[in-house]
């Protein structure tokens, strides 16, 4: 069967993060500028093969000076690693339109084996007669096995950010000709 390829429709598509703040409520952030790709054997996303690319420097928490910092050495050090990459190395089913997405995540310099759970949504075709699909993505990591290793205990303990760093993200793809 031929290769399908796919292409991430940036404007319908959102990639977003969620850490803890001093342990009681959530801080939430965004990459802007995040790119990402698929191949599938005809339009079977069951074989696709994914990979994702987000710009640390378009990291986008709503507050200048924690992005400021989160672009900083102490946490993505922007300068030295522009990129995170994700790299799909297995689809799993686990219910109809229920996945288990298995690949490489790579923040700065350390690349890991990840899980993340995906929904696909279906297929449909826009109006202007492009076939897009379209998926939810969830999972959490741990920042520090990343090196993402800077925090400041409290004073009454605990620590200001959480460890783990929840992941979400609502994507369309666009098959290309």
């Amino acid at each position: 069967m031929a290769a399908t390829k796919w292409a991430l429709d940036p404007t319908h598509s959102e990639l977003h993060f969620k850490a803890k703040h001093l342990m009681i409520t959530n801080v939430s952030g965004s990459f802007e500028k995040v790119s990402a790709t698929a191949e599938t054997e005809g339009e079977d996303f069951a074989t696709a093969k994914i990979s994702v690319t987000a710009e640390t420097g378009s990291i986008n928490t709503n507050n200048e000076q924690r992005d400021g910092h989160l672009k900083s050495q102490d946490f993505f050090d922007v300068e030295k690693f522009p990129t995170i990459k994700f790299e799909s190395t297995k689809l799993e089913k686990k219910e109809d339109n229920e996945f288990s997405l298995h690949g490489n995540l790579t923040i700065k310099d350390v690349t890991k084996p990840v899980k993340l759970d995906l929904e696909y949504a279906g297929t449909q075709k826009d109006p202007y007669g492009n076939t897009k699909a379209g998926f939810s993505v969830k999972g959490k990591i741990n920042r520090t096995d990343y090196g993402l290793n800077w925090n400041a205990a409290l004073e009454a303990g605990g620590v200001l950010v959480s460890e783990e760093i929840k992941i979400e993200g609502d994507v369309q793809m666009v098959k290309q000709a």
